[in-house]
């Protein structure tokens, strides 16, 4: 029928955000995305908009999904905060070990070309980058924890580097040992 679409929206974007994912957005062409997503360029561009426009969309599904995990791991954090901070991270670490999904984090890569991308793309990078750090500091805050602001900078670039060296190939064990020296400084925090 003329006019319809004759594919899925949401599964073209997560086509789209997995090869951005992978590659970043400066490697991937528009050959690429419409290898990945099976659509042409035309139906690309009328659907789903320009490559720029359609990274950010990519960037706020990422964020959107990973996000909501890292606000119910951290929903208990007011009775529990260490392990709401473990939960924390074990997002991350899940994230990484799973092999459905390319290595790193979407946001982490993005943040380290912000030199290079537009100043809208760059913008939304530090924009999630903050998110994370204000959901780490609102759980802190709530469980009284000393230097919450401090802790919430130092947790959110830890979580960073998991991915960042989980894309270099540090081993599960190496990452969990990153997270649990972090553990340790919440646990400090804790008993001050």
């Amino acid at each position: 029928m003329a006019g319809k679409k004759q594919f899925d929206v949401d599964t073209a974007l997560e086509a789209a955000m997995t090869r951005f994912w992978r590659a970043g957005y400066a490697d991937t062409s528009l050959d690429d995305l419409s290898a990945a997503t099976g659509l042409n360029r035309s139906s690309i561009y009328s659907s789903l908009g320009d490559k720029e426009s359609l990274y950010l969309r990519c960037l706020d599904r990422y964020a959107t999904r990973y996000g909501e995990k890292y606000d119910q791991a951290l929903s208990r954090a007011s009775e529990e905060p260490s392990r709401a901070i473990r939960e924390f991270f074990d997002v991350t670490l899940a994230r990484i070990a799973d092999p459905g999904v390319p290595d790193g984090c979407l946001i982490a890569q993005t943040a380290m070309a912000v030199p290079v991308l537009s100043p809208a793309i760059a913008a939304r990078a530090i924009e999630a980058l903050g998110f994370q750090r204000t959901r780490l500091r609102t759980a802190l805050t709530a469980a009284q924890v000393a230097d919450a602001d401090g802790l919430a900078v130092h947790f959110a670039a830890v979580n960073q580097s998991l991915a960042v060296m989980s894309r270099a190939g540090a081993s599960r064990k190496q990452l969990r040992a990153i997270v649990d020296v972090s553990l340790r400084a919440l646990s400090r925090a804790l008993d001050a």
